[in-house]
């Protein structure tokens, strides 16, 4: 959604599906991973449905998509939560799309510095 407005509801969301997932999501899942953050969301013209970009930063690959899972199977938990804080007639369908590029970004650092180090060690 683009425009002023779109900008607006769209930092509104992810302010507000944050604070769902870290208060009342994680208190019902326990085995959710340390650290989820909303980085994006990309609510439709319509406002009848919206992508939620979330990254998640978990050592075990294992638990970080068992994360994921919970995220998208709670949608319309957080759909009805949202409800209650968003002042709109409709409240848009969430779908929820796993962010890999903070995670990607760390690896071509990590590859750039030890090209840096292997560089010095040859000079």
């Amino acid at each position: 959604m683009k425009g002023l407005r779109g900008e607006r509801l769209a930092s509104q969301f992810r302010e507000e599906i944050y604070s769902v997932i870290s208060t009342k999501l994680r208190n019902r899942y326990s085995s959710l991973s340390a650290i989820i953050s909303v980085t994006q969301a990309d609510v439709a013209p319509d406002l009848k449905t919206a992508k939620i970009y979330v990254s998640i930063y978990d050592p075990d690959r294992d638990r970080k998509l068992q994360s994921f899972e919970i995220l998208k199977d709670n949608a319309g938990f957080i759909r009805h939560e949202l409800s209650k804080v968003l002042h709109l007639r409709t409240v848009p369908e969430l779908s929820f799309i796993l962010d890999e590029s903070m995670e990607y970004g760390a690896k071509i650092d990590k590859i750039i510095q030890s090209l840096e180090e292997e560089q010095k060690k040859d000079d």
